[in-house]
């Protein structure tokens, strides 16, 4: 029984964290899967465990890898990239969930502006990448949460 909530609170601390970047998500709700797999008569095979582990992997590392990428390739720079990084940080301690979506946003805006020079008509395009980018990753991850909490909760 004790194994079962902390299993259900590791798959809820997992969906929330795909939205703050300060939790790793995926990483957590596969935990939660861990723990029903380890718990006897629970109904999780190794095949599941192991496929969960590698998505939990790759999702993990294309949040980190996708937002710099969609970024780059709206014809953003490494400012573009760094000041999307920074502002979703500065947005997250101000009015998370909304403000880390700005903050990307408007990180990514600045740094092509103040750091490469570039006039705001020639900035937006990757601005507009790094949030799409960060968007996505999100997206991403909420997926691969919500399967292994369909399958936590299959398994109460």
């Amino acid at each position: 029984m004790l194994i079962d909530i902390i299993a259900v609170l590791c798959g809820i601390i997992g969906l929330i964290g795909c939205i703050l970047p300060v939790i790793p998500g995926p990483p957590i709700s596969w935990v939660g899967l861990l723990l029903l797999y380890l718990k006897s008569g629970a109904e999780v095979s190794t095949t599941l465990l192991i496929v969960m582990l590698v998505i939990t992997i790759v999702v993990t590392v294309l949040d980190y890898v996708v937002p710099s990428y969609f970024t780059r390739a709206t014809g953003g720079s490494k400012a573009a990239g760094r000041g999307s990084l920074a502002g979703l940080l500065v947005g997250l301690f101000f009015f998370p969930p909304w403000g880390m979506i700005i903050g990307a946003f408007l990180g990514a805006l600045l740094g092509e502006m103040l750091i490469n020079g570039k006039q705001v008509e020639k900035s937006l395009k990757p601005a507009f990448g790094a949030l799409l980018g960060f968007m996505f990753g999100t997206g991403l991850k909420l997926v691969a949460c919500a399967v292994m909490m369909f399958y936590i909760i299959r398994n109460l």
